[in-house]
């Protein structure tokens, strides 16, 4: 030992100081005079400014036979305007260092800007003439058709993709919009054209319904005159609302096989019908599921993972689907992974054993403080940017939720005991209420899924 080393002085380490408060930021609500909804929220600090459009354009609005018309719609927003070519909305965008993106999804169409804070009025202004008046060129939407119908056969290509298409194919009626892929089919899409997403566009997007959300430093801007000037110069008649159908789903036990010859893997996806955030329930529901599989630590990996070696990695998670104005909806609960051919049976049989072990022994008081310490303490760095808050800010207006809805989860969270998190996760996830989508090689995987007796087993190609 060096005389350097015996003079050094070790000091204990630093234990972690008290959790610092923390809400999820609150909006500030107004209206303008064409009766877009502004909900802004100034983030100090935050100077690229994030902006989220809700149009009221759900999915089921869209013409019989022309799935994915939102979607062509939604990308064809940024092809020019009836001030700017396709490129000429390109270079104005680059100009102001902006960037602009929007999809379509059950709830409806969302356009999403990003720009720096100086810029804001320039980008607004972009963004109001592409709401205000797109050009939906003839070339520009046989494009984005084209590219459209390129991507289907890849995603189909894709195990989870095929896995989800097929799962709510299975959970819900053929006629329910909710059933089919929410970008269209080959066959679909292939109908639409110009003059198509230029009538959607008329029936659909009006000033009044729609919710603007912006989000970011906005110290020494003058909001309310650039909205003024941009998005509030948008001017429409009122659309007749559309009404959200109600979700009807059949989650009886069962399995279907989407047979993929030669695979290697199976891809499982198992689900059923759930509720949603209106549910008082939900925050309960939320700790139990990632109690179960939100985690390498779950229950879940820790059986298929760590002791059995099946798979890198399994998830449990709920997925909200539209809500009505009077709070009722739904939400999908599902289990998704992959495991090796041989031991899709194993792996399966370990799945259901994992749930009926939760519902009969429950949850530990261990597993139940771990999760909230993740799920509350991530909080803050979860919103640390400005279009992660607006996002979920949007997530809210489009499920008719309150605006202090996330700071109350956050708060119930902290509250929900292990057995009321137990209850909550065994009703989302009942074995003899689960309908299991495996795509994988029906030859090698069929028999062995039989022999477990989850449900009635169907292929299909």
């Amino acid at each position: 030992m060096t005389d350097a080393t015996a003079t050094m002085t070790f000091h204990p380490r630093p234990e972690p100081g008290p959790a610092k408060p923390w809400d999820f930021p609150a909006p500030e609500r107004s209206t303008l005079p064409n009766g877009v909804t502004v909900l802004r929220c100034h983030r100090p600090g935050q100077q690229v400014v994030a902006v989220e459009v809700l149009l009221d354009s759900p999915l089921s609005a869209e013409p019989e036979g022309l799935d994915g018309v939102a979607t062509i719609m939604a990308r064809a927003f940024s092809e020019g305007t009836d001030r700017h070519t396709a490129e000429g909305f390109a270079a104005e965008l680059e100009r102001c260092g902006a960037t602009m993106d929007a999809h379509a999804d059950h709830p409806g169409v969302r356009v999403s800007l990003e720009v720096p804070a100086s810029r804001l009025e320039s980008g607004l202004a972009l963004l109001a003439d592409a709401l205000r008046s797109p050009a939906f060129p003839d070339d520009e939407v046989e494009r984005l058709v084209a590219n459209r119908l390129d991507e289907i056969p890849h995603e189909l290509a894709n195990p989870g993709r095929r896995a989800a298409i097929a799962l709510y194919a299975e959970l819900f009626p053929a006629d329910q919009r909710i059933s089919r892929p929410r970008q269209g089919t080959s066959e679909t899409v292939a109908r639409i054209d110009a003059a198509a997403v230029r009538a959607f566009y008329q029936a659909q997007v009006r000033p009044a319904g729609t919710t603007l959300v912006v989000v970011g430093d906005l110290s020494g801007i003058d909001l309310d005159r650039a909205l003024r000037d941009t998005v509030g110069a948008w001017s429409g008649e009122p659309a007749k609302p559309e009404p959200a159908p109600t979700i009807i789903a059949d989650d009886q036990a069962r399995v279907l096989i989407v047979d993929r010859p030669g695979s290697v893997q199976t891809q499982l996806l198992i689900g059923r019908i759930g509720t949603d955030r209106h549910d008082r329930a939900w925050p309960a529901q939320v700790l139990g599921t990632y109690c179960l599989g939100g985690t390498l630590t779950s229950r879940l990996d820790r059986v298929l993972r760590e002791e059995k070696g099946y798979t890198y990695g399994v998830r449990a998670f709920g997925q909200v689907l539209r809500s009505t104005s009077e709070g009722v909806g739904a939400s999908v609960l599902a289990i998704t992974g992959s495991v090796a051919t041989e031991v899709t049976g194993p792996a399966l049989a370990d799945t259901w054993r994992v749930l009926r072990t939760l519902a009969e022994e429950g949850l530990t008081d261990e597993e139940r403080e771990a999760a909230v310490q993740y799920l509350v303490g991530v909080a803050p760095l979860k919103y640390e940017t400005a279009a992660s808050v607006a996002s979920t800010l949007a997530d809210q207006v489009e499920q008719f939720l309150p605006d202090d809805f996330q700071s109350q989860v956050y708060l119930r969270l902290t509250e929900v005991g292990t057995v009321e998190a137990t209850t909550a996760v065994v009703r989302a996830f009942p074995p003899e209420r689960l309908v299991a989508v495996l795509v994988g090689d029906a030859a090698k995987i069929t028999e062995s899924v039989e022999k477990l007796g989850i449900g009635p087993v169907r292929v299909i190609s």
